[in-house]
């Protein structure tokens, strides 16, 4: 079967506000609606079910904030990514902010099979002095494993902290900068690094800053 797209245009967007509450499966939704209000020519899946030709690269936990997210669109007709850019930025809803269009090759592996790391700014809602938050890092980092749980599946997370740093925000609060893995089957998670420093993962605020694919690395 022929395919029926000719191009795949890759977004860079923001996730800030009430969509920070926004699940995976609903940002997809809302990203269609705005494809939809926007005209964008986008290809549709074969068969009786048929959706938009879209991927997100990584699903961004509830409360989260980020500033890049990235999604690929497969379109049926070819379209300049400035045109694209100029419709979706008026048709995106608050909350979602896009950053950047650009087109890439056609044939590249599925974004989710493209990750590698992110990295998160993290504020803490307890309010620690740097050395105390230092310390428990460096307990941490020198540990050879820290066992943890998900969905009923044990693993190790330490080899999944790449690294995690602290420095002051702008409202003079501790920051820790965290590096994390985002390898498919090996993702780093930084609600479950801040259960492991001993630190409320509910009351942070957690903000992704940058994705990286594995051809960032390479080109």
């Amino acid at each position: 079967m022929q395919p029926n797209y000719v191009q795949r245009i890759r977004l860079i967007f923001g996730k800030s506000g009430y969509t920070r509450f926004i699940g995976h499966l609903d940002l997809a939704r809302t990203l269609e609606r705005a494809i939809n209000r926007a005209r964008i020519p986008v290809a549709y899946t074969q068969g009786f079910n048929k959706r938009p030709r879209m991927q997100l690269a990584d699903a961004l936990p509830l409360g989260f904030t980020s500033e890049c997210e990235i999604a690929d669109l497969w379109l049926g007709e070819r379209v300049e990514p400035q045109d694209v850019e100029i419709r979706l930025a008026s048709a995106f809803p608050s909350g979602l902010d896009l950053r950047s269009v650009k087109e890439v090759d056609i044939s590249e592996t599925s974004l989710q099979n493209q990750t590698v790391e992110a990295t998160y700014m993290v504020i803490p809602g307890e309010n620690l002095e740097n050395e105390e938050l230092l310390n428990r890092i460096d307990e941490l980092l020198s540990l050879p494993s820290i066992p943890r749980e998900r969905r009923g599946k044990s693993y190790d997370l330490r080899p999944r902290v790449f690294s995690l740093s602290v420095s002051r925000s702008d409202e003079e609060q501790s920051e820790i900068t965290m590096i994390l893995s985002l390898a498919p089957g090996e993702v780093g998670r930084p609600d479950e690094v801040l259960d492991s420093l001993n630190l409320d993962p509910l009351s942070a605020k957690v903000h992704r800053t940058r994705i990286v694919l594995a051809n960032d690395r390479t080109s």
